[in-house]
């Protein structure tokens, strides 16, 4: 221990902690890269429309450089997280020992240069035959072993956390910074070194509670929220409750670790994983075009998914800030490879509403969640297929409905405004069945307004018995919408559109069962109207109770 406990005792940390503050630099450096190759070079070209086979390979190759400067990032990061943690440990053991030594002498002992403590001598040795000697002797050092022990346990934690800090260092690739399966790898490294920060995946929320989930995540400092975002962005980017920057983040790291996989087996890969590769190719593509947007079109990755048809939850403005908030759920036949024209809904709501907001579009957000899957339907020519497969059950919307309500009730818990967001939840088609059995089942939707478009049912029996004031529940269908004329009331509750039902007429000027976001149509405009917290204008229809009363038919199982 000689050579150990002189070095602790003595040492100054001052290069330690430049060097950890260095990394830490080029950290913010390559992220700031990356950003900018996303902001102000992929993103303006798929802007542009470039396409052709140089665009299939240059888009490739940007996808490649931008997953590198990200592994080269999180590199970077792991490195200064070790050593400013060495940095602090190796601190706080010097402390230790030194405190130990000033007690000791203090208490009259002599601390040897090689760190061991020598008894007092508080009576001369040549009275050792006095009965009272050995007493005296034992009252004097009482404490011995108590310093003995605080200067050992010291310096075997300073040597403990030396070696494990030189173990992950030596962990941490430099093989991996130019290759496509480095960013899987660095997450790899980031779980070990989050282990040596006290971070791990039991320490995750279970995702039951948003709120308690929010809460959590505030309570971190940021060395430990860039940890996990670097060794569990898989599922930081799942969890309702954390906020809006915070999910984008984690699912746009895990998006990139998955082309790269599917790049690296693109030869291999069967008929359903392709069509996956090119969704995401076709989503990552999008995102990158988001990144040159003014600041109220951002777009944010909520959420993503691979299973059936692939699942994704993308806001037009951060939902966080936002002073109202639309979350649209999409209907039949939206899947992955959809997402761009939902996403083109959603700039129209956002644009609608920030019409009748003090201060435009940045006054709100509007997300496309498609976190369940929505059943196929085909209405063309005429056809309404209301198989097991599409809209006869719902089995989808139930399912979809417990999530949808997670989603919401998270958007509540990040929200930073000194109020609370409006929040408007609209559902288009089958959609609508899903917030419809969203807002019946649990706590509800927490929503300030309801609004379903070209429904066939929304799972109850009538607007009283969803957590939503009926007041404010509107629907909206045009006369030539064949899934509302000819699906609703079947088997997914009564058609809600009929006035017993308890909800209000939004009048609607579009034809068809997808025609609700034509541009400059009042259908769009009263969609608007609702998002910024105003009631419709009713042109032309025939004006609805506020206060409807409720005379439903006899009753009736509705699945």
């Amino acid at each position: 221990m000689t050579e150990l406990f002189a070095q602790l005792l003595r040492q100054n940390f001052a290069e330690l902690e430049a060097a950890a503050r260095s990394w830490g630099s080029l950290a913010k450096k390559l992220g700031d890269t990356q950003a900018g190759c996303g902001k102000y070079v992929s993103g303006p070209l798929h802007r542009d429309k470039w396409a052709g086979v140089g665009a299939d390979y240059g888009f490739a190759a940007l996808e490649a450089t931008e997953s590198k400067l990200g592994t080269g990032r999180v590199n970077a990061q792991l490195i200064h997280a070790v050593l400013d943690t060495l940095h602090a440990r190796m601190q706080e053991s010097q402390r230790t020992l030194r405190n130990a030594v000033a007690d000791a002498e203090k208490a009259g002992h002599t601390v040897r240069a090689d760190g061991w403590v020598e008894p007092v001598e508080a009576v001369d040795p040549k009275y050792h035959n006095d009965p009272d000697y050995q007493g005296v002797q034992q009252r004097a050092n009482t404490g011995l072993g108590g310093y003995r022990a605080r200067i050992e346990a010291a310096v075997t934690e300073a040597s403990t956390v030396c070696t494990q800090a030189a173990e992950l260092l030596h962990q941490i690739d430099p093989f991996d910074l130019d290759k496509r399966y480095g960013a899987d790898h660095t997450r790899e490294d980031a779980v070990r070194v989050g282990e040596f920060l006290g971070v791990d995946r039991k320490s995750l929320p279970d995702g039951k509670d948003p709120k308690r989930t929010a809460e959590w995540w505030a309570g971190l400092d940021g060395e430990k929220r860039d940890m996990y975002l670097a060794a569990f962005p898989e599922r930081l980017g799942t969890l309702d409750g954390l906020p809006t920057t915070v999910r984008d983040a984690a699912n746009r790291t895990t998006l990139d670790m998955q082309l790269n996989d599917y790049a690296l087996r693109e030869n291999s890969l069967g008929h359903h994983d392709r069509y996956l590769y090119r969704s995401l190719g076709a989503l990552k593509g999008r995102l990158d075009e988001g990144d040159t947007a003014p600041v109220e079109k951002q777009l944010y990755l909520l959420k993503y998914g691979l299973s059936k048809d692939g699942t994704a939850v993308i806001s037009v403005g951060n939902p966080d800030t936002a002073s109202n908030t639309a979350v649209f759920v999409p209907g039949t036949s939206h899947q992955l490879n959809s997402m761009g024209g939902d996403i083109d809904r959603m700039s129209k709501l956002q644009d609608a509403a920030g019409k009748r907001t003090p201060h435009g579009a940045s006054d709100v957000a509007a997300v496309v969640w498609l976190d369940y899957d929505a059943p196929e339907l085909d209405t063309s020519a005429g056809n309404a297929d209301l198989s097991v497969l599409g809209i006869s059950t719902d089995d989808r919307a139930q399912a979809g409905g417990v999530k949808l309500r997670d989603f919401t009730h998270g958007l509540r818990a990040t929200h930073q405004g000194a109020q609370p967001t409006h929040l408007t939840v609209l559902g288009h088609s089958y959609g609508s069945t899903t917030v419809g059995a969203a807002d019946a089942g649990g706590s509800g939707l927490g929503a300030d307004d309801l609004v379903v478009m070209g429904s066939p049912g929304l799972t109850v029996n009538n607007a009283g018995q969803l957590h939503t004031d009926p007041r404010h529940l509107w629907v909206g269908a045009a006369k030539d919408d064949k899934v509302s004329e000819f699906a609703s009331g079947l088997s997914l509750g009564p058609d809600p559109k009929v006035p017993w039902f308890g909800a209000r007429q939004m009048y609607v000027d579009t034809h068809g069962h997808s025609g609700y976001w034509d541009d400059g149509s009042q259908s769009l405009g009263n969609q608007g109207r609702v998002i910024a917290g105003l009631e419709p204008e009713n042109r032309g229809a025939a004006p609805w109770p506020d206060q409807p009363s409720y005379s439903p038919p006899a009753p009736r199982r509705w699945l």
